[in-house]
């Protein structure tokens, strides 16, 4: 974050009751750099509950996420805002680059998409999302425990017609090294809840959009 050569920014960064030290790491990094703040919490609660705090402080325009096992390219920001501002688009997202090990592959993404798109599979990378609170308002993910980003966009895409990409990949996700199938089926069960409880799609059409959804991943 600090690398990016746009540099009216601040960062926010919410500890979800780590133990691991990261929170000494980020109380030293928010007190040497003012643009940076450190917004701890006793106890884990969730990555949706974790951004939202931070959501609820923040003081910019253009709303942006990132984990703290992924990446931003240096120029991730000073491209992204710029496009949005030519543009006018409330709603943005990029391609990426998934990282495992020295191996590089870039996930491509179409030039926009709209609700009813993003319902057929996620196509917008949390790493890679921006929105414009001027537009969309200060619009908090809702509180699940997997797929709290996608409940997000498809939020957003219920005020704009559709997202527009910028077309470059402009971030890296590294992958951990070990069996994801656990992790898949969990994200997989997680999907259907979001389309069933939160978005409130008949049984039949959640299957359709279920279908799409392992499809799209199956050739990404």
């Amino acid at each position: 974050m600090r690398a990016q050569d746009f540099g009216d920014w601040e960062l926010i960064l919410s500890d979800d009751g780590s133990t691991d030290g990261s929170d000494d790491l980020a109380q030293r990094l928010a007190c040497k750099d003012p643009r940076i703040r450190f917004l701890p919490h006793a106890c884990n609660t969730g990555a949706a509950q974790a951004r939202n705090r931070a959501l609820g402080v923040a003081r910019g325009q253009f709303v942006a996420f990132l984990d703290a096992d992924d990446e931003w390219l240096p120029h991730k920001l000073r491209r992204q805002i710029q496009f949005m501002r030519e543009t006018g688009a409330a709603f943005t997202y990029s391609g990426y680059l998934r990282v495992r090990g020295s191996r590089r592959r870039e996930v491509r993404v179409p030039p926009s998409v709209d609700y009813a798109g993003l319902l057929g599979g996620n196509v917008i990378g949390c790493l890679t999302a921006v929105y414009d609170t001027a537009q969309l308002g200060r619009v908090e993910m809702p509180d699940l425990r997997l797929r709290q980003d996608y409940a997000l966009w498809l939020k957003l895409l219920r005020q704009v017609d559709c997202a527009r990409a910028v077309p470059e990949p402009l971030a890296l996700h590294h992958l951990r090294t070990g069996s994801l199938s656990s992790a898949r089926w969990a994200a997989l069960r997680a999907t259907w809840t979001l389309y069933r409880q939160v978005e409130g799609l008949p049984r039949h059409r959640a299957a359709t959009c279920l279908t799409r959804h392992l499809t799209r991943r199956l050739f990404n």
